[in-house]
Parts: structure tokens; sequence; C-alpha cells
């Protein structure tokens, strides 16, 4: 058996009360903003602090968060990141940096007024010197016991600050544009006037970022979300269409507006009866019907829509062409010879990726990535672009970021970067995270599968096969973000 099961699950139960010691912290600090710390408000938020720290407590016989690098870890275990939480988990990782706290430690014998000094002190001012040294003298100026604090090491403060860095602005400009989505398909669906300032805004970020951090930013990808999946998949079709665009040598100006067509490419499905869109099985005749009219109807969407008079043709064509096939056999069906354009066949290629690699209302059991390009690529009845599918590949590498592997060592591995040397696309750049006996490795190994053994001549390590992550207890977007 490749995963530890002990481990994977006492991580999996540490999972949801290190979520809800996060959030409630932050929503105790919130509070105490506000009201005196004597008001109701205050006191039962620091309540439910204290109520999930006494169950850790029980559970654990310690509570210690620590924050390395852009994480935070409950004892030993790396706290997961879900979209819905991002800035509560960004706030608490953000202010024990700014006072230099590289731990917190919470003892037997805590109680809730223990929690109201330490979570009520005024931010560090910027600038100042040995923070963790004024903060500490700060809080024992209080009544506050059993919190010990220890400063961040001066090893984590270099913590490959550059690429940190990189990944943090790359993972803030994916939850903000994924927020965007959520914000202008909600209200193109209510038919209220849409904000094209942050849409256009959120665009211009991605090209951005896909132009100076491409890596990270196709990294990101993994993190889709099934409970939001038309948003994150709108955001994915977005960079991935960058991505690919900038591939085939556009210019920036291009990629803005292939990648604000990408973002719209599936607004149509706002007038589409949401009960037919998220159906968890089958369409019949009528429900299939009414779905093939989406594109036609983001057509008239977003010609009509007010305000979006600047948005090229060619971004109204991305909605409306993209489900065609190269060979017409899709939908909507035209009567008229015509060419799709280059923009609808790049989204329609990369969402067929997207869509068929993401857990969705009828598909709970995604395909593997490696298999949906090698259907992409050889099934000419899939209607895809060939040179394009073949292009897309070069920027995916074989293994796509976010596949999970089993290696011939028996080490299982998650894929975080194609092969930069296109004579190697099928040889990734990997995490290793577990040993070839199973068990999950405390800090995961980078390694090139391209690497010779100078011995055999032949790979240091090689994909056997891939595997699902949920048949592991594996969230693969725990190594992105």
């Amino acid at each position: 058996m490749i995963a530890n099961a002990p481990l994977i699950q006492s991580e999996t139960m540490l999972q949801p009360l290190g979520r809800s010691l996060v959030i409630s912290m932050y929503a105790a600090t919130q509070s105490l903003r506000i009201y005196p710390v004597e008001n109701t408000t205050v006191q039962n938020a620091l309540r439910e602090v204290h109520r999930i720290i006494t169950r850790l407590i029980e559970r654990e016989a310690m509570v210690s968060l620590r924050a390395v690098g852009d994480f935070l870890f409950l004892n030993d275990a790396r706290l997961r990141l879900d979209l819905s939480d991002y800035g509560a988990f960004s706030f608490l990782h953000d202010t024990l940096a700014r006072h230099g706290i590289g731990q917190v430690e919470f003892t037997a014998g805590l109680t809730h007024r223990d929690l109201a000094p330490f979570l009520s002190l005024p931010p560090q001012d910027e600038g100042s010197e040995e923070p963790f040294h004024r903060f500490i003298t700060r809080l024992a100026a209080t009544p506050a016991e059993h919190i010990l604090l220890q400063p961040v090491r001066a090893l984590q403060e270099a913590y490959e600050e550059e690429e940190g860095h990189a990944r943090e602005v790359a993972k803030r400009t994916y939850f903000q544009s994924v927020h965007v989505a959520r914000e202008v398909l909600t209200d193109a669906r209510m038919g209220r006037a849409v904000n094209l300032r942050r849409v256009k805004r959120a665009v211009q970020s991605i090209v951005d970022q896909v132009l100076n951090n491409e890596t990270t930013m196709i990294g990101m990808t993994a993190l889709r979300d099934h409970d939001e999946y038309t948003f994150t998949h709108s955001v994915n079709v977005c960079i991935f269409s960058v991505v690919l665009g900038q591939k085939l040598g556009l210019e920036k100006v291009q990629l803005y507006e292939l990648g604000l067509g990408a973002l719209f490419h599936d607004v149509g499905k706002q007038r589409i009866d949401a009960d037919i869109v998220n159906k968890p099985g089958g369409l019949d005749e009528y429900e299939w019907s009414q779905m093939q009219r989406h594109p036609v109807e983001g057509l008239l969407m977003l010609f009509s829509m007010k305000g979006l008079t600047e948005i090229p043709y060619r971004a109204m064509l991305m909605a409306y062409e993209h489900h065609m096939k190269t060979d017409f056999s899709g939908y909507p069906r035209n009567s008229r010879t015509r060419q799709p354009t280059l923009y609808s066949r790049i989204v329609a290629t990369v969402d067929g990726f997207d869509a068929a690699t993401s857990k969705r209302s009828y598909q709970q059991q995604p395909w593997p990535a490696d298999e949906v390009l090698r259907e992409m690529r050889d099934n000419p009845g899939r209607g895809y672009d060939a040179l394009l599918v073949k292009a897309f590949i070069n920027v995916t590498g074989v293994f796509p970021v976010g596949t999970l592997a089993i290696l011939d060592t028996h080490e299982l591995a998650v894929v975080v970067s194609r092969n930069p040397d296109p004579a190697h696309i099928h040889q990734p750049i990997v995490k290793i995270i577990s040993d070839a006996s199973g068990m999950m490795l405390a800090e995961p190994l980078s390694a090139d599968l391209s690497e010779i053994d100078p011995v055999t001549g032949g790979p240091v390590r090689s994909i056997i096969k891939t595997v699902d992550p949920d048949s592991y207890a594996i969230r693969v977007s725990d190594y992105f973000v």
C-alpha cells in the first residue's frame, strides 16, 4: 500500500479543526477591533476559539500554529486552503509575519480570557525593529497565560523569498479572479449591470502573471473546487488560453483580448435553467437541446450587455464558437460555411481539457489529465484542432501540473512543472511526497525526472502510472498554495 493510513487519517481529522481555529481567531480579532472586550459578540467569539483549542488539546495534547513560508501548520499538519477561507488564512499568516512570530503554542489551562490580550494587541508599526521582542514585551504586560510564542527563524525568513513572493502574487491573482468571475456571472444571471472595470483588471492581472510567472499560474489551475466549478473553470480556461496564446506568439494586447473572451466563454449558461446545468445525471433530449443553446445565449448576452461596447467581436465569437468542433458536428449548427476563429479554437481546446479533468455535478470521477490529453490528440472525433492540441501538450507536458503519479521507485509524486526541455516533455518536475514504503514525507523533495543515473545510463526515476488523488486522501493543490 502506498499511502500510510494512520498518518493520513490523523491529518484528515486535523484539517477541519485547523480551519475552524483559523476562522474563529480571525472572527474574534475582527470583533475586538469593533467592540469592547465585555461585548457579548466578543465574548462569544473568544469562547469559540477556546472551545476549538480545548478540543485540540484533548485530541493532540498540544496546539501549535506554525508559519513556514507561505503555509500554516497545525502541529505537524499543513492546513489546506479553500477558496472560502482564503481571507482568514491570509490575515492570520500576515499578522504573525508582521510581528515576527514563527509559532504560537496554546497549553493546557488556557481560558478564553487569556485569548483577548493576545488577539487584541495593536498591529506592529511598519518598519519597527525587533517586532517579535516588542510584541512579547507588550503581551507580558497583560494577564494572558498559557500562550507561548517563538520567533521566525532566520532560515524561514529567507525561505526562497523571491519564489515565495511570486507564488503569493500568483495566488492572490487567482483567488481575486475567481471572486470577480463569481460576481460577474452572478450579476449576469440576475440581470444586473456587470462591473467591467473589475473584469478587465482581473484579465490584465492574469496576462501579466502568465508573462512573468507562467509555471506558478499554471499550478494555480490545480485548485479545482467542485462547489466553485463554474467560477474556477472560467478562470482556468482564461489562464490556459493565455498560456497557449503566448506559446503561439500572440502579443500582450492580443492575449488580453483572448483572456477576456475565455473568461466569458460560458456566460450563456447563466440563461439556462440551473437544474439542467447542475443535473447530476445525463440529460434527456429536451434538456440537451436547452444546454446547446448556451453558446448563442452567450453571444447575445455579451452583445447586449451594457458597457461591453469596448469588448472586441472576437471575444463574443469565443462564446458562440467554442463547441462547434473542427468538423462542425458540434453546436450551434450553422447553415453557412464558416471557419471558427483561432481564439475560439484555443478556448475549445483548453475548455475541453479543464472540464474533463475537473469534478462536476455529473462527473464525480474526473479523467486523469494524461489520458485526457491522449484522447484529445488521438481521437479526431473529439473535434479539436490537432495543431493546437499538440501545442497545448507542449505547454502542459504529457503529465500536466497536479498529476499524482507512482514512480518506479514506488515513491508517490505530484507533478509541479513541465520539463523546460522540449526533448523531455514526458519527464516533468515533481515533488516526491512519500517514500518507497508509503510513509508521507514531512518535507516534499523536488526531483527532475529527466535526471540520468550515471551507473545505469537510464533515468533515476520514471512514472509507472498516474493515480486518483482522492484514493490516497491527497489534495494535490496543497503543493502549490
